[in-house]
């Protein structure tokens, strides 16, 4: 795991769409892991701003959302299909047929798991998964005390995390739905790479023991500290509370791998 903590919310996007356009121009047909929420709109924008003025060029890629809301038909502006849509897959050329996101609408959800996990393996796994992180530390629906071998599954999300959400249903978070398809922890670990964006002071906390804090399954994304390819990208604010920072920005000006964004 390597920390890498730019000056402000829209440094920390731009270095994750560079890192993204990056592994797309090196394999055209990467297949990308996606989150939603609000980090990740920023980073959606400038990779399409990537498209139309630098050829960024999505045509071979295939993506794989994170999760989706249970009873959520896909035409609904909440849906995390119609986020994506809004986003990234309409205002890019990529393949609509090669993106993926989890039927929540789906009769049997304990099959619609099972057939999610087969159509990623289908296409040979995930080359590179971006991930938020939830205030409960959760990374897709992964809550509190799901397993770390975890795979896609239905999960209720606590009241924390419909709080969380409640802006884009009104600001009511009974409005929000109980209960997510999302893939598992286990299923995220198997991407061959992983880049998670954090940014404000309201993720610091969580943040700082998410990297910094022991493996838990109480904290989804301490997992992450398992992975042998995963970078964390953080604003100031969601850095404030980590004990390593000096460290972390010795790597970041030292490692070669780094040069061309610093």
């Amino acid at each position: 795991m390597e920390v890498i903590v730019r000056s402000n919310a829209e440094q920390t996007a731009q270095l994750a769409a560079l890192f993204i356009a990056k592994q797309i121009r090196q394999k055209p047909n990467l297949v990308l892991g996606l989150a939603t929420g609000r980090t990740m709109e920023r980073i959606y924008a400038i990779l399409v701003q990537m498209h139309h003025n630098d050829d960024l060029d999505f045509s071979k890629c295939h993506t794989f959302n994170l999760d989706e809301y249970i009873g959520l038909p896909t035409e609904d502006h909440n849906s995390y299909r119609s986020y994506m849509n809004h986003h990234l897959f309409k205002q890019v050329n990529i393949d609509i047929n090669n993106t993926h996101v989890p039927n929540g609408m789906a009769a049997d959800v304990t099959h619609e798991g099972k057939r999610y996990e087969e159509a990623i393996k289908k296409v040979g796994g995930i080359d590179l998964q971006l991930l938020g992180i939830g205030e409960t530390g959760h990374i897709g629906f992964n809550e509190p005390l799901s397993s770390l071998m975890s795979r896609t599954r239905d999960k209720s999300l606590t009241p924390k995390t419909r709080q969380q959400n409640a802006e884009m249903f009104g600001g009511d978070p009974n409005k929000v739905p109980s209960r997510a398809m999302t893939m598992g922890v286990g299923t995220i670990l198997e991407a061959r790479s992983i880049l998670m964006v954090a940014l404000g002071s309201s993720k610091a906390a969580i943040v700082a023991k998410a990297v910094e804090g022991p493996i838990t399954s109480m904290i989804s994304a301490s997992a992450l500290q398992l992975h042998s390819s995963c970078k964390i990208l953080l604003d100031e604010d969601a850095a404030s509370e980590l004990a390593g920072r000096e460290y972390y920005d010795w790597v970041f000006q030292n490692e070669p791998e780094y040069e061309s964004y610093r």
